[in-house]
This record gives C-alpha cells, structure tokens and sequence, in this order.
C-alpha cells in the first residue's frame, strides 16, 4: 500500500477579476508617471507601497467576502485598498516636487511628511487585513514586509525627528479614529474610502493642533478650513455617543442639539479659531466676503444657483408624489442636474476670486454636515423632512446610514482648490498642464463623469468587460473635457498650457479609464488622481 504525500498548502486568494486588475493597472500607469518625473528615492517608495498595496487589497476583498472583516463595510464595491493608498504619497511628491522647484523649503519639507504620512497609513491598514487573514498569507506578508522595510528605511533616514514624531501622531489619531468612525458608522465606507477620508481627517487634525501649539501664523483662509472640517467631526462623535443614551427624535433633544451647536460653535469653534489667526473671527469673515464689489457679485450669483438647486429637489420629489410607484428613484439626468450647478458655481469663482471660492466651499462644507447631522439623528423640525426629500436621490454607495455623496461631490469639487500650495506659486506662476490645477474637479467630476454617465446610460452599447461602464460614455467624457480645456484657454486669461497638450490629453484619458473601472467613490477619487497627474 502506498503511502500518498498530502497535498501543498496554497495560500488562500480571491479571483482576479477583470474589472479589478483594470483599476490596479491604470493605478500602477499613474504611479509610474509620477515616479518617471520625480524619479527621486520617495518615488521609487511610492512603487514598492503600490506593489505591496496590490497584493493586499486582495486580502481585503476576500475578508468582505467572506464577513470577517472587522468592521462592517460598503459591500457594493471592492476593498479599493491600492488607488485610496495611493493618493496621500502621490499627492505628497507633485506638492514636494512643486515647492522644490518654486524654492520654498517649508513646503518642500511639508510635502515630504505628506507622502510619509500616507505610507504610514497605507501600510498599517495592509498590516490589518494580514493580520485578521486565516490562515495566514505568508508570500502576501514577505511582499508587505519587504515593501515597508524599505520605505521605513528610506524614511528613517530622510525625516527629521520632529517630521517622524509628527507622522506617528497622525498614525495615532488614525487608529483611533477608525475604532470610533467605522463602529458608529457601518457600512459607509470602503477600506480604501476609510483610508482616504480618515487618514486625511487625520492629518487635519494633527495640523490643528500643532497649530495651536506654536506661535507661527497662517493663511486665515487656511486655518477657517482646518477648523470647520474638525469641528464637524468632533461635533458628530459627540452627538453620536450622546444619543445612543437617549431618543434624538423628541422636541426635548431637537432643542438641546440646537442649543450644544450653538455653544460648540460660539464657545469652542470661534475662540479656537480667534487663536489662531489673531483677529476676530466673525468680524475678518464679513470683511472677507464683502471686500470688493466682484465678491458682491459672486455671492449673489450663487446664492441664485443654491436656489435653483433647491428647486430641482422640491420638483423631483413633487414628481414621486404624484407617481404610483413607492420606490421611485430620481433619474440619472435628474441627479446630473447637481453637476451642471456645481460647474456654473466653480467656474466663476475659479476665474475671478480663488480665495472667495476657497471660503465659500468651507462654509457650504459645513452647512452639508449640519444638514445630514440633522437628517440623520432626526432633529425636528427639519429632520424627517431631509429624509423624505433626500432618499430621492440615493444610489447604491448610500448603503450606510449617512447619505455622503453630495458631500464627496463638492470636496471632489474643492479639493484641488484646498490643496493648492499657494506658497509655492507666488514666484513662478502656475503654467503648462499645472495651469489646470485649480479645474481638476471641474473637469474629472463636473464635466467628465457627469457626460460618461447620461450618454453611457442612454447611448451607450459596449460595455467595458466585468463593468456596467460603457465605452461610448468613456470616449464622450474625454471629448468633453478636451472641450473644456478649450474653453478655459478662452475664457481663463491667465492659463498657459505651454504646449504641454499630449501630458493633459493622457492625463484626462488615463482618469476617464479609472471612473470606467473604479468601484469605489469616484466623485472623491478621480479629482484627486488628476490634480495629482496635472501637478506633475
């Protein structure tokens, strides 16, 4: 009788899908564009967390499958895992890139911890799918270790002391706030939606404080960002461990939400940013919005398209009152309206008044927050009303509890906006692709996945393989955002595109393939990959 050998243990994977090696591949195109022209040892860290990001994100993909994951996440869509990891490091090169080249240290130093920063996170969240992973992936945790041997080696040996002890306070508040996030809000997210969005309130947040802790002035402009995104946050884990010890919906805790914002808002908020920029905080914002006759102008105008918008929403939801059908859903047109609004709204600012738009985004961000904070913890008298007007326009990413996509859509908006490092364009002025920086989310959000989706969705018949995605919709999106840069050239005095045409028309064209690809949240997503690309 022979004695049979058993068989080799396989480590355990998920099935390569098309659509997902797709995705990874026009990543891997990007970083290998950026690392071609930075081409320095954080670029060529930059492709080892890649590598290492693409062989994890399978992992993930198997946990949700599989619900072991830790936490409960957004099931309609892959882990996202490598283009989220990607996005902090990339963005930190262009910035270090950029500021070197316009000969301001600080900023050079600043893009350097943003680059490390986001590895650091990255890596930690590889480290946390391989570390719930059964049975454990050997040849996925060599590949891993490799990778962040390297880059912790390369970093050790690049940050100072005071840039390590910084990177290792956002890893900090980036633990903890994934404990306390993802736990109060299931299934909103993806990991790699809960990589980017956490790890980059994390890094704002640790900027607060270090702000706070030394005496060195910034842009008020700047600073009335980084107070408004954390004072949201904070107010929201603070209502939410609240009212999980009392009922949200009655007058009683309607009323005592109010009165906590106020007090938040006037007692913490205002104080805070008094601080830091030195000057009264509510007297340099009326001087702010009111200083020039343009900005009269501007605000008066969107005030008008706000209207507008609010009208569409009365209207939609006037149509499924008088529709037999329960579920009626608004149309993709009817949500693309959105899009056209937010593109009449940023132009103008874009062209006229940066700073203005700037603020004015801060605020509609927090107008958005308050609203579903309202919406969602049912506060009267406007609670119910949010809920019945906004289920209208859900789709498949609103599986969670938060309805987030009209606020990823106007940070996809004002990211590039946000992100600019003003500093470094005062002595050399922005020209050739970098000239289109600021319209990043114009062009990839506004105008390109608003047309990839009404013609996709009306005319389109090839479908890009393992997608609902078409091919016409993809073509038709280049082409329109190849109209919009003509556009801009026209009606934009100050853009200079210096004959750099073949670098945009790729960058455009590689962006349009990953909203083909992607699952994960592309009105966030692809304004970033193409503000990063533009700012190579």
């Amino acid at each position: 009788m022979t004695r049979q050998c058993p068989p080799p243990v396989v480590e355990p994977g998920f099935p390569l899908s098309g659509s997902v090696l797709a995705e990874a591949a026009v990543v891997f195109a990007v970083v290998l564009s950026i690392h071609a022209a930075v081409w320095d040892r954080y670029s060529w860290c930059a492709v080892a967390l890649a590598v290492q990001a693409f062989y994890v994100q399978y992992k993930w993909d198997r946990l949700l499958q599989q619900g072991n994951a830790v936490f409960q996440f957004r099931m309609s869509a892959n882990s996202g895992l490598l283009p989220a990891s990607m996005v902090m490091p990339l963005l930190g090169l262009v910035m270090k890139e950029r500021c070197q080249t316009a000969g301001n240290p600080y900023f050079e130093r600043f893009g350097i911890v943003v680059a490390a920063t986001g590895m650091a996170v990255a890596l930690f969240s590889s480290v946390l799918a391989l570390g719930i992973t059964r049975p454990v992936p050997t040849n996925t945790c060599a590949i891993s270790g490799l990778a962040g041997g390297i880059i912790i080696y390369i970093m050790k040996h690049s940050l100072s002391v005071g840039e390590v002890i910084e990177v290792l306070e956002v890893l900090l508040i980036f633990v903890y706030l994934n404990m306390i996030l993802l736990y109060l809000l299931p299934r909103c997210f993806t990991p790699g939606e809960a990589l980017l969005v956490l790890g980059g309130i994390s890094f704002v947040l640790n900027q607060l404080i270090k702000r706070s802790l030394t005496e060195s002035q910034g842009d008020p402009v700047d600073l009335f960002l980084v107070v408004v995104v954390v004072g949201m946050v904070l107010m929201g884990v603070f209502f939410s461990t609240l009212f999980v010890f009392m009922d949200s919906g009655t007058w009683a805790s309607s009323v005592f939400f109010h009165l906590m914002t106020c007090v938040l808002g006037l007692g913490v908020g205002l104080p805070w940013l008094h601080w830091l920029i030195r000057r009264n905080p509510l007297l340099w914002l009326l001087q702010f919005l009111f200083n020039t006759e343009t900005r009269i102008y501007l605000l008066a105008y969107w005030s008008l398209l706000a209207t507008m918008a609010c009208l569409v929403v009365l209207y939609q939801n006037a149509k499924r009152s008088s529709s037999e059908s329960k579920k009626h859903k608004a149309p993709t047109i009817a949500r693309k309206y959105f899009h056209f609004l937010v593109v009449a709204t940023y132009i103008p600012g874009i062209i006229f008044d940066r700073p203005l738009l700037h603020v004015a985004a801060t605020v509609c961000l927090a107008v958005f927050i308050f609203l579903e904070y309202v919406r969602y913890f049912r506060i009267k008298p406007l609670g119910h009303t949010l809920r019945s007007l906004l289920s209208l326009f859900l789709d498949e990413r609103d599986s969670g509890p938060l309805i987030l996509t009209h606020i990823y859509l106007l940070l996809g908006m004002s990211l590039p906006i946000w992100l600019i490092p003003r500093p470094c364009t005062q002595k050399d002025s922005l020209g050739g692709a970098r000239a289109l920086v600021p319209y990043a989310g114009v062009l990839a959000v506004g105008v390109g996945d608003t047309v990839a989706s009404i013609f996709g969705s009306t005319m389109g018949e090839i479908r890009w393989p393992g997608t609902k995605k078409t091919f016409e919709g993809t073509m038709t999106s280049i082409f329109a955002q190849i109209i919009s840069v003509a556009l801009i050239l026209i009606f934009d005095s100050g853009v200079d595109l210096n004959y750099s045409y073949a670098w945009i028309l790729g960058s455009i064209s590689t962006v349009s393939l990953l909203e083909a690809y992607t699952t994960q949240i592309d009105n966030l997503l692809l304004p970033l990959y193409l503000l990063i690309l533009l700012m190579a």
